[in-house]
């Protein structure tokens, strides 16, 4: 097992790059602590699988270094870094039993028979797999197979972490939540470094301790998953987490006191010194605004109510952009005229897309 460290690390694919538009990966510092269960969570095309890959071995950055327990790896190929990595489709030796898959990183570096039948079985009861240790690989499922190359991954006591790359995309989407769970538990047992690699923010948020959140190229917040829904640093990943997402409205704020378009709104904490010049807007996640009556709140224009089982949903528009709310069990509305009922303390302010800090009302 081993702490991971990323300090200054950067990568372009052009041989020549003269500024960050040339980077596919921009400048990181972050360290991954040994143990931890972390996602690395954004859309395709953001940089994850570049990180991943540089983690691993397979790039090697253009600049920066990795550090594993403060041994600089940069330059070391994948074989010495002492990596597991899980891929996307299950890699599996389809003629080999799924014994003989999980013990084959064991017998490749000479562990004792013995040795190797007492791990083999203590992780296939781990992964569910005990029952099937004797058949042969190619006539199992998906999900299995994608059991059989995890297992592989942790048969190693020594391994330093293990690297998953979006491991659960072909499996049904029933049986995701069960490989999640069983994530998790092996985590537990283990205490082993993993780093989960996935657009799909409910594996992330049910997977990690912390979530790396990238957005082109860059780490635009680390945080639990309380504080990536709580107090996003910036609005990607309010638009980003959350199912709807955060709700982004161009403002105007002065001191206490923001506007939108012709309404102006109480704040509950003081903006005095937001940078001139720059793009404000106001985010408020759709939890904590409320349709209600028109001439109560903020105006808005309703054009449909979504019901999802568990809550029914407002689609609106603020000042002519979209905007999404809860719908109260006593609202009723005739007509698209409406008004929206903002919680102030739940109203974060951002300049140039980066979450501004305000000050206590005295």
């Amino acid at each position: 097992m081993a702490s991971i460290t990323l300090d200054g690390l950067a990568h372009a694919y052009r041989p020549d790059p003269q500024g960050p538009k040339d980077y596919a990966l921009k400048e990181i510092n972050h360290v991954w602590q040994q143990g931890g269960a972390y996602a690395l969570l954004g859309p395709s095309g953001c940089g994850k699988t570049t990180l991943l890959n540089i983690i691993s071995g397979l790039v090697i950055p253009t600049r920066g270094r990795i550090l594993f327990d403060g041994r600089d790896v940069t330059r070391l190929p994948t074989e010495a870094r002492n990596i597991a990595q899980v891929f996307q489709f299950p890699v599996v030796y389809d003629t080999m039993t799924v014994r003989q898959n999980l013990a084959f990183p064991l017998k490749n570096r000479g562990v004792p028979a013995e040795r190797i039948r007492a791990r083999v079985e203590e992780i296939a009861d781990r992964l569910g797999l005990s029952a099937s240790l004797d058949r042969k690989a190619s006539n199992l499922t998906a999900d299995a197979k994608q059991k059989i190359s995890l297992g592989r991954g942790l048969v190693r006591p020594d391994v330093a972490a293990i690297l998953f790359d979006e491991p659960l995309t072909v499996i049904d989407p029933h049986l995701k939540w069960q490989l999640r769970s069983m994530l998790k538990e092996i985590h537990r047992a283990l205490d082993l470094t993993m780093i989960y690699v996935t657009h799909d923010q409910t594996e992330a948020l049910t997977f990690a301790d912390k979530v790396v959140v990238m957005h082109d190229g860059a780490v635009v917040q680390t945080g639990t998953p309380e504080e990536l829904f709580e107090r996003p640093a910036h609005t990607f990943v309010g638009h980003f987490i959350g199912s709807p997402g955060m709700n982004v409205l161009p403002a105007t704020v002065e001191g206490s006191t923001a506007r939108i378009g012709d309404t102006t709104l109480a704040l509950a904490h003081a903006y005095p010194h937001l940078p001139a010049g720059a793009r404000i807007e106001l985010g408020i996640r759709p939890e904590f605004a409320t349709l209600a009556a028109p001439g109560d709140g903020v105006p808005a224009k309703l054009n449909r109510i979504d019901d999802i089982g568990r809550a029914r949903i407002a689609r609106a528009e603020i000042a002519g952009r979209p905007f999404a709310a809860m719908v109260p069990g006593e609202v009723r509305l005739d007509g698209s005229e409406a008004g929206i009922r903002f919680d102030p303390r739940q109203i974060h302010i951002y300049a140039d897309s980066h979450l501004v800090t305000g000050e206590a009302i005295r």
